[in-house]
Parts: C-alpha cells; sequence; structure tokens
C-alpha cells in the first residue's frame, strides 16, 4: 500500500525555500518512503523527542546541512512536519517545538 504525503502548514514554504540539490534528494527520500522503504542512518533517523514515529531526513550540499521532521502513520499517510537549515551541532530546542506544535495543531 502507498502512503499519501501531507505537508503541514507552513512546511510547504520552508521546503520551496531549500536548495535545488536537496529538495531533489528530499524528493528521493520521501518516494522511497511511500514506496514502504524504510530509510535508516545516515539518511534518517528517529526523533522520539518530538513524539512517536517521527524521524528526521539528514540532508547536506554545499550550501550546508539541513534536516526535514516527518511522521509515518502506517496505513495513513507521512506527514511532512517541518524544514530547516542546521546551523549547531545540536537541534535548536526551537525547531523541535515547532514540529511539536505542527502535530498538535494539524493532527
Amino acid at each position: 500500500m502507498k502512503l499519501d504525503v501531507v505537508v503541514i502548514g507552513a512546511c510547504e514554504k520552508e521546503i520551496k525555500d531549500l536548495p535545488e540539490e536537496i529538495r531533489c534528494d528530499f524528493l528521493d527520500a520521501i518516494a522511497r518512503l511511500k514506496e514502504g522503504i524504510l530509510l535508516s542512518m545516515p539518511l534518517s533517523r528517529p526523533m522520539p523527542s518530538i513524539a512517536p514515529g517521527v524521524s528526521e531526513l539528514r540532508l547536506k550540499d554545499r550550501s550546508g546541512i539541513y534536516r526535514i521532521f516527518y511522521l509515518i502513520r502506517k496505513n495513513d499517510a507521512i506527514y511532512v512536519l517541518h524544514a530547516f537549515k542546521k546551523t549547531t551541532q545540536e537541534t535548536p530546542k526551537k525547531n523541535i517545538e515547532i514540529a511539536k506544535a505542527r502535530i498538535k495543531r494539524f493532527l
């Protein structure tokens, strides 16, 4: 069963603002997820600090390091929650809080 992809709230603009190479890598990763292919490190890792089932895509190009949080609900959809350029070693709390708020608000 193929899953639908739902981009939550302002995440659509966040993805449009990503560099083209990162957007292409994102679309490739989403296509694999839709086919039921589980992604693992280093491309994706679980983010239980946000919510159960949330993971982050870990993408990188010449311009920097980017993260995209997503939630997979089995037999439902892939929810894309938040996309941002990472500027520190640790994921900023602000970005975690944005993803948590979008889950509460839209799901």
